[in-house]
């Protein structure tokens, strides 16, 4: 069951590991904050007491959920995980009347201000909140957590040890079988040609050129629009069919994730073209899962690489396989072998080189796999699992959670860096209703005539 998985995080050492620290160091910065929030839609409220039952037995499962972090006084070694002897899990878990007008702009309002303010650094990194008292009888909970303690596919395996198959499972049988995540593709530096004094020079000389690419700072960046980075946020929601944007996919022989970032990109594109200027490419920073079946759900086994992708392609089918071979390329280069160590270098280095790797990027753009039935969470059926991952320094960060056919899509706009935030929206609705709408055949069919 979904518990065992929270035995082996009791084993954990409660030294950060280097990616961690990195989540954590880059903060000196407030632009590049960690904070992650997610909203999931519920469809009544959730049983108080049931709830609070099962979030105090996952803050056992996860000790992190009950630990603060101590940083070290310089950066040579990572922070500590240390236990909070007074945890109380009120301070954590909260209930909270929908402000007005009680809708889901409200509920918006309140993940807009969850991602602008900062942890209490004196204590566990996370905040729930259960909004309830919607006009329409729903009810949504509002989940801050930084991103030391997990990245979006550990999130979801967190979120599966207190979600269940159905409205009325007792608290022994509750959890979600975790299934074991897409295995990252982490190149190997080993093999018989490694031994020899010429292939490992050879070898040496590729992985030095990958990392380059990987970790060298980007002074210019390609929007004409975007502006500095600043700490105020704008957030918002749009749904996307997974069936359809799979199907999109297909028509390209690519994948759901090509098809995301097309929308992505026509969006910038639509929104460039409404302020009159023109976008040659878009640089966006691409989460890559390195997460395999034998890592429990804390920790970020992730890596981040920063493409260059294009937006020149009118067709939405064109820019899937443009997109498709740009990231394929990026998804063997043997970096990914060595983020640990890459992480390690990058918390020596001063925050002004890491803010110039970062804050000059058009997007994140992370695809993070869901629950793929419906789930209910203490009795309450789950509607929406949206997740508003951090910016980190780029102008905004989109985030698809896969959710029972659909693909609830967060957007997390740096107000100050996006002049006009509000007219975001619409120009990647319309993006990503091109995109679907070609895989229609009489969509097809027009585009292909001359």
């Amino acid at each position: 069951m979904a518990r065992a998985h929270g035995r082996t995080q009791n084993r954990m050492q409660h030294r950060m590991q280097h990616s961690d620290a990195f989540a954590w160091y880059m903060e000196d910065d407030p632009a590049l904050r960690s904070t992650v929030v997610a909203v999931i839609r519920l469809d009544r409220d959730p049983d108080w007491h049931q709830l609070r039952t099962r979030i105090e037995r996952l803050t056992h499962l996860v000790p992190q959920l009950r630990m603060r972090v101590t940083s070290p006084r310089i950066h040579w070694l990572p922070p500590r995980w240390t236990e909070v002897a007074d945890f109380d899990l009120d301070r954590h878990l909260v209930r909270r009347a929908a402000p007005a007008p009680a809708d889901w702009d409200a509920v918006l309002e309140l993940a807009r201000e969850a991602a602008e303010t900062a942890f209490d650094r004196s204590r566990p990194l996370w905040e729930f909140v259960v909004v309830n008292g919607l006009a329409d009888g729903t009810a949504a909970l509002v989940m801050k957590l930084h991103h030391s303690l997990t990245d979006g596919v550990g999130g979801v395996q967190l979120a599966a040890q207190v979600l269940d198959l159905g409205p009325d499972v007792p608290d022994e049988q509750s959890g979600l079988p975790i299934p074991p995540p897409r295995t990252g593709s982490t190149p190997s530096t080993a093999g018989p040609s490694a031994r020899r004094p010429a292939a490992r020079l050879q070898s040496a000389g590729r992985n030095v050129r990958s990392i380059w690419r990987v970790v060298r700072p980007v002074r210019v960046q390609l929007s004409p629009v975007f502006g500095e980075r600043g700490v105020q946020r704008h957030v918002a929601t749009l749904d996307v069919p997974l069936d359809e944007l799979r199907a999109a996919a297909a028509v390209a022989e690519g994948r759901v994730n090509d098809a995301f970032l097309a929308g992505v990109l026509d969006g910038l594109t639509r929104y460039h073209q409404l302020h009159g200027a023109f976008l040659p490419a878009a640089r966006v920073t691409m989460p890559v899962s390195l997460r395999t079946d034998q890592d429990g759900p804390g920790g970020n086994k992730i890596t981040l690489l920063r493409i260059a992708l294009p937006t020149g392609h009118a067709d939405p089918t064109e820019r899937m396989r443009a997109i498709g071979r740009v990231v394929r390329a990026w998804r063997g280069e043997p970096a990914l072998a060595h983020t640990q160590g890459i992480a390690r270098s990058l918390n020596l280095l001063p925050r002004s080189y890491v803010g110039n790797m970062l804050k000059r990027i058009e997007a994140v753009a992370s695809n993070v796999p869901g629950v793929p039935v419906p789930v209910w969470l203490a009795g309450a059926r789950l509607t929406g699992f949206y997740g508003f991952g951090p910016t980190i320094g780029a102008a905004m960060n989109l985030t698809l959670m896969s959710y029972a056919g659909t693909c609830h899509i967060g957007v997390n706009v740096d107000a100050r860096a996006v002049p006009d935030p509000e007219a975001l929206l619409p120009c990647l609705r319309d993006a990503f209703a091109d995109v679907v709408a070609r895989t229609r055949p009489d969509d097809r069919a027009r585009s292909a005539t001359p």
